[in-house]
């Protein structure tokens, strides 16, 4: 549905001070009408007072203020008139309403809640009048933040995981805004979701081996863990395709929250460990050997020491023993003699 930006309507002051003169008159033709009536004249100035009191409360009705970033979406008897967007003062239609119907929805988590304390207020307004009524039916062109809920999704390899996305966006065309959805906000809100578990479900939570993350047919390293840029990228265009008939542009998306699911948490922390104990016991056998292999070129050099092939054997066990033990060394000093 195609925007019509509503321009040339910023006549509000002048159409309120023309209110202003109506209610004026129509006080005055009130109270002399009254002094006819009493004094048996015709009643017909009191008759008009009565009309343009009703007339100047009909025309208020028309009065919009808007502040910078606010849009109001105009409709005349079901039919879409246009936006209003800029800042000002208008004066419009009368009998023109405003629409919105994601005025009383907060925007929070999956699943949108509405604000009892919002929800007060909005009454409150109706209750007062019909000013309040419109500003509660403003749309925000502000940008905001969606802060989903964490979800439990399976990855590629099955692992559940937890992981929760804060999505930035805001309203660019107010007409599919309001008339392609039912509700943009939880239209917003639902496929922030689904977009997010059919993004994850592509990607391992850690680097695993013949798994393709892009698409080519090619084995790669992506995961959620260590490519959390290019994961949020691809989430962003996904919610973006299917948000575009609601009228919204996805500035950003950000994993906010990346874990193992409870049930497997512990497993998977112990998975981690041995992972980084058999790399640290790697190191440590790589440093020893080369220390081992310098320590037999240098006696072997000086001539310190002439050492046979069974005795050399002994030697470097001893020292592989005591540069990859997890516990301090305790030599035993040999007084004799070394054979």
């Amino acid at each position: 549905m195609e925007e019509k930006i509503l321009t040339g309507k910023k006549h509000g002051m002048a159409a309120l001070l023309g209110i202003i003169v109506l209610f004026m008159l129509a006080l005055a033709g009130i109270i002399f009408g009254a002094v006819m009536i009493e004094n048996d004249e015709n009643p017909v100035l009191f008759i008009s007072g009565m009309a343009l009191v009703v007339l100047a409360s009909i025309l208020c009705g028309g009065l919009k203020v808007l502040k910078p970033q606010e849009a109001l979406v105009l409709t005349l008897f079901g039919n879409y008139v246009g936006t209003l967007k800029e800042a000002g003062f208008y004066y419009v239609n009368p009998f023109c309403s405003s629409v919105n119907p994601a005025a009383r929805t907060r925007l929070s988590q999956s699943g949108d809640v509405s604000d009892s304390t919002a929800m007060l207020a909005i009454a409150a307004g109706k209750a007062a009048g019909a000013g309040a009524e419109t500003a509660s039916k403003k749309i925000s062109l502000k940008v905001m933040t969606l802060n989903n809920s964490k979800q439990k999704i399976n990855d590629c390899l099955g692992n559940p995981i937890e992981i929760g996305i804060a999505v930035t966006w805001r309203v660019v065309n107010t007409a599919k805004a309001v008339f392609e959805v039912d509700n943009y906000k939880e239209f917003l809100s639902l496929q922030c979701d689904s977009a997010l578990r059919d993004i994850v479900r592509i990607y391992p939570y850690d680097v695993a081996p013949n798994v393709d993350t892009t698409g080519d047919g090619v084995a790669d390293e992506g995961s959620l863990r260590g490519s959390s840029e290019i994961v949020a990228a691809r989430i962003r265009d996904e919610i973006q395709d299917r948000v575009e008939e609601a009228g919204m542009e996805i500035i950003e998306a950000r994993i906010t929250y990346l874990a193992y699911a409870t049930e497997i948490a512990a497993v998977m922390l112990q998975r981690q460990q041995a992972s980084a104990i058999i790399d640290a016991r790697k190191m440590i056998v790589d440093g020893a050997v080369g220390m081992v292999e310098m320590a037999l070129e240098r006696l072997n050099e000086n001539h310190t020491v002439e050492l046979d092939e069974e005795r050399k054997a002994a030697m470097v066990s001893n020292l592989l023993v005591v540069l990859c033990g997890n516990r301090d060394a305790q030599p035993v000093v040999n007084s004799g003699s070394l054979y």
